[in-house]
């Protein structure tokens, strides 16, 4: 799970964003206009939101000071959007968009407070994960917090719907429930559900295998946007030799065939070991087979559990043989879309020719996307991500080690 999945889900206009939005601070009226509509009104609320609404097309009635405000908005932004090639039309094609105008007013609030930066400071993380409890129904030997058990300090179903508000007036675009396995607590879908109904984009990382029908069928009702489920293999023995339980293999692909079958966004994700190594192109071509739309290859990091097996990391060797295997599928355009956590892959794009500045993002997206890549940066552990312990604490990353 990562910040290309928002970014695509923002129907894939951040670039417009990031540009009409760097060209229209480019004087000072414009920096005096961002600062006022970034302020509160009293008599109509979230003065930058409502604004954006309006342009969209809503009908949205205005106290005369936020009426000359969006005045002037609209015309600076419809003549910063032409000066890219986009109509008034299109703006409020994007702008309809709940995802994209919370991540754009996130943008302008973080440059009214920030400026302009490269990589950008937003004014809230557009990515959370909440490790939603640390319970878990698998043992899997690379878990990087050691799921067994719950929180003594649990925070409860109340304490929850009230960090999604806290979340909510932040700014925060994207909630993603993690654990620990996610479904195991009961009142997942109570507060994935809120969650989704105050706008955010919502995703779910499980291991599948608690995925029935109704299961994935409730998670399409409540609006979930995207769902990564983990596999480590092609093979069972492999599969559930890493995750510490027999016979999960099956039900894992279960959970998959039912999420893809329910028209959930599906995801398959693999943490490549010594373990599974060889097995990469075979699960690419069972992720093809299953109509999952994205692959992500997950780097192993010996963090909780995976302290243990720190010697089944890849070598240089192999890793290169992965990043080469998969720029070859980034490439070709087909699907699934592979995507990876590793940095590395950057350096191995650029030999190449294919040069992309952010390692996550596929070479058929990358050259649409320059502007936004120099927007994203690098790691955005505490910039543009950050993650939420079970009890409400909060770390700048999930693999985050306390010692």
């Amino acid at each position: 799970m990562n910040i290309f999945i928002v970014c695509v889900e923002m129907k894939n206009s951040t670039e417009i964003m990031v540009k009409t939005i760097s060209n229209f601070l480019n004087n000072p009226l414009s920096k005096s206009i961002i600062r006022a509509i970034c302020n509160e009104c009293e008599n109509c609320g979230n003065r930058l939101n409502l604004i954006l609404r309006k342009y969209s097309g809503e009908n949205i009635s205005l106290c005369s000071k936020c009426g000359i405000l969006y005045k002037t908005f609209s015309l600076i932004i419809t003549s910063s959007a032409k000066t890219f090639g986009v109509s008034k039309n299109e703006m409020k094609e994007y702008l309809s968009d709940p995802i994209f105008r919370r991540g754009l007013v996130n943008v302008i609030r973080g440059i009214s407070y920030y400026g302009i930066t490269k990589p950008q400071v937003t004014y809230a993380p557009f990515l959370v994960v909440w490790d939603w409890t640390h319970v878990c129904n698998l043992k899997c030997k690379h878990c990087y917090i050691n799921a067994d058990k719950i929180f003594e300090d649990e925070l409860t179903t109340e304490e929850a719907i009230k960090l999604v508000d806290q979340l909510a007036g932040c700014g925060v675009i994207a909630l993603s429930f993690a654990g620990g396995e996610p479904l195991i607590r009961p009142d997942f879908f109570e507060v994935a559900s809120y969650a989704k109904k105050k706008g955010f984009h919502i995703s779910l990382a499980t291991n599948g295998t608690l995925i029935t029908k109704k299961i994935a069928n409730g998670l399409k009702k409540i609006g979930v946007d995207y769902v990564e489920v983990s596999l480590d293999g092609v093979k069972p023995e492999t599969h559930d030799s890493f995750r510490g339980v027999s016979g999960m293999f099956k039900n894992t692909l279960e959970g998959i065939r039912n999420c893809v079958e329910a028209g959930l966004c599906t995801c398959i994700a693999t943490t490549v070991t010594k373990n599974n190594m060889e097995e990469v192109p075979e699960i690419y071509e069972l992720s093809k087979k299953l109509g999952v739309q994205f692959l992500i290859s997950f780097n192993f990091i010996p963090s909780g559990r995976g302290k243990d097996i720190v010697d089944l990391d890849i070598t240089p060797q192999q890793r290169e043989k992965l990043l080469n295997f998969i720029y070859e599928k980034m490439v070709s355009g087909s699907k699934p879309h592979v995507m990876c956590t590793a940095p590395q892959l950057g350096r191995v794009c650029m030999q190449k020719g294919n040069a992309i500045p952010t390692h996550f993002f596929t070479q058929q997206i990358a050259g649409k996307y320059a502007e936004l890549c120099n927007f994203i940066g690098g790691c955005g552990a505490g910039r543009l991500y950050c993650s939420i312990e079970p009890n409400g604490d909060v770390q700048p990353c999930v693999i985050l080690d306390d010692d």
